[in-house]
């Protein structure tokens, strides 16, 4: 009897064996292990217990912002999927999704960006200037410590990953800026990842870091160079040089903004708006200006809103030779007028009578009682002789 016991529990065993229903993938072990983000990198590494196939990773975050990207491996066997475009201080889910055994896994690592709220980097902003110069700027959070220490960490698709060297401090020494003068050789797919971190010894302080920078659209430019003001009568030619920039672009890609200024019109309201394609020329009519009417322009890239200084400003007017030649034909004409006019005056009166000087006329009752002899009309010749006895004469000179 026993023996047919053990035959029936021997019987009833290896049927629940041979009959029982595989356990779910969920149920197994997950071959995926040491799930860790860099959140300054942006990068998910962890590794494997045993072979997988078919894998992949996935961020979602808050912003409705997703990506799945496939995963690589270093030689120590650590995978790692990078997400370069997105924005991890608001939190993440991250997922790594394999195949192992012919079974699926999946495994989801939560990240909360921990620190007090308020705390952190506030404001940020970066601007490119004088081609080869770069500063970033942030405001301290309206909850951060007095003894935060700010931290900027930056890279692009052409440099390592690298701390801010040159801090910039506010009034009470806080770090709220970063200068860089290395920006290393430009390229014109360059993008910009920044990343600001802080530390206290009252809180932990939560990072701030963004989508990647475009580097051509952070660039302030100079102003427009070699403005010039030329006239030819009819119009003043308005011309000028496109700024040196730091990456290469074509001149299609600037946008200039001219200001005519004149004493009847407000500087707001006569603006002239022109793209690089064109000639870097403007025609002013001559009857449109006025004594006191002046130039400026300035220049941005097409995509951005970051217009550079105005140029210095520069009157119209009439060009020193212009202005001369304008004169010559009066003045010669005048000064023509006044010679003939003096010659004429000095022929009629001062030559003819320094030559030959006027003999005043005696009257004709006095002549008669010195003279009985009959009279002679003197309006034409000269007098006849007088008597012998010398006469006092009085000698008028007349002057021009």
């Amino acid at each position: 009897m026993a023996a047919v016991l053990h035959l029936v529990t021997f019987l009833v065993v290896l049927k629940s064996a041979c009959c029982a229903q595989p356990r779910p993938a969920q149920d197994k072990i997950s071959p995926i292990i040491n799930m860790q983000l860099d959140s300054r990198k942006k990068m998910l590494t962890w590794t494997y217990t045993r072979n997988v196939s078919d894998q992949e990773c996935t961020i979602d975050t808050p912003t409705a912002y997703s990506a799945t990207v496939k995963p690589q491996v270093t030689e120590d066997h650590t995978y790692m999927c990078t997400f370069p475009n997105s924005v991890l201080h608001r939190g993440a889910n991250l997922t790594v999704n394999v195949t192992c055994d012919g079974d699926v896994f999946l495994q989801v690592l939560t990240f909360a960006n921990p620190g007090r709220e308020g705390s952190g980097a506030v404001n940020f902003s970066c601007l490119i200037y004088n081609v080869c110069f770069m500063n970033c700027s942030w405001a301290p959070g309206p909850a951060a410590p007095a003894d935060v220490k700010y931290r900027l960490f930056w890279a692009s698709r052409h440099e390592a990953d690298a701390e801010c060297v040159h801090y910039i401090l506010g009034p009470t020494g806080t770090r709220v800026g970063c200068h860089f003068d290395q920006l290393g050789k430009p390229q014109r797919t360059d993008n910009y990842f920044f990343l600001v971190n802080g530390t206290s010894r009252e809180t932990a302080i939560p990072f701030l870091d963004f989508t990647p920078f475009k580097a051509v659209q952070i660039e302030k430019y100079d102003p427009p160079r070699n403005i010039t003001i030329t006239y030819n009568r009819s119009h003043h030619i308005i011309r000028w040089e496109h700024p040196e920039i730091r990456f290469d672009l074509s001149s299609h890609m600037l946008y200039y903004e001219l200001d005519i200024q004149t004493p009847a019109s407000s500087a707001e309201t006569n603006r002239v708006f022109q793209r690089g394609q064109d000639p870097n020329v403007y025609l002013m009519p001559s009857s449109a200006t006025r004594a006191k009417s002046a130039f400026r322009v300035r220049v941005r890239y097409m995509y951005n809103r970051l217009w550079s200084e105005w140029s210095p400003t520069q009157r119209f007017g009439l060009p020193e030779q212009d202005f001369s030649g304008a004169l010559v034909g009066p003045v010669v004409g005048t000064a023509a007028l006044s010679a003939l006019v003096l010659m004429f005056l000095c022929k009629r009166f001062s030559v003819r009578r320094k030559m030959f000087p006027p003999i005043p006329q005696v009257k004709k009752e006095i002549a008669k009682a010195l003279m009985p002899t009959p009279g002679v009309a003197w309006d034409e010749g000269p007098p006849p002789p007088g008597p012998q006895d010398p006469e006092d004469v009085v000698t008028l000179e007349a002057t021009c």
